[in-house]
């Protein structure tokens, strides 16, 4: 029997506002996420700068795979932008290509959570100060 179920999952800040909504769908104990348009859109560009860089260096699918240690199916799948390709695959194809600083810079700038951290702040000075 194949037990199949929806989480919906609702992020708010302080103020109860809306930031984002993640549906979650569970099939025979599996989590599968359902991405937002905007992450599809981002790893699909993601894809396409890892098959440039690719093309720039004149390596073919082949030898990029083997040179990263992994098949070259899963590699034309990485040059798709598919989110079913482990992160760890992609990190290697990109340390491979020389771009695995990309990688620091996820997150660095962060301005929802600066936003957030200001909110907290300023909440915590007001009681201290009442």
């Amino acid at each position: 029997m194949n037990k199949i179920g929806c989480l919906l999952v609702r992020f708010v800040d302080k103020n109860e506002q809306k930031r984002g909504v993640l549906f979650i769908m569970v099939n025979k104990g599996k989590t599968k996420a359902i991405l937002f348009p905007k992450v599809t859109r981002a790893l699909k560009i993601t894809g396409e700068n890892i098959r440039l860089a690719r093309r720039r260096r004149h390596w073919t699918t082949e030898s990029l795979a083997e040179r990263a240690g992994i098949s070259r199916g899963t590699l034309v799948a990485i040059e798709k932008g598919m989110s079913t390709v482990s992160m760890g695959h992609y990190a290697s194809v990109l340390f491979v290509l020389g771009l695995a600083e990309d990688l620091t810079r996820l997150g660095a700038d962060d301005p929802m959570g600066r936003q957030l951290q200001d909110i907290e702040t300023l909440s915590c000075s007001r009681r201290r100060s009442s």
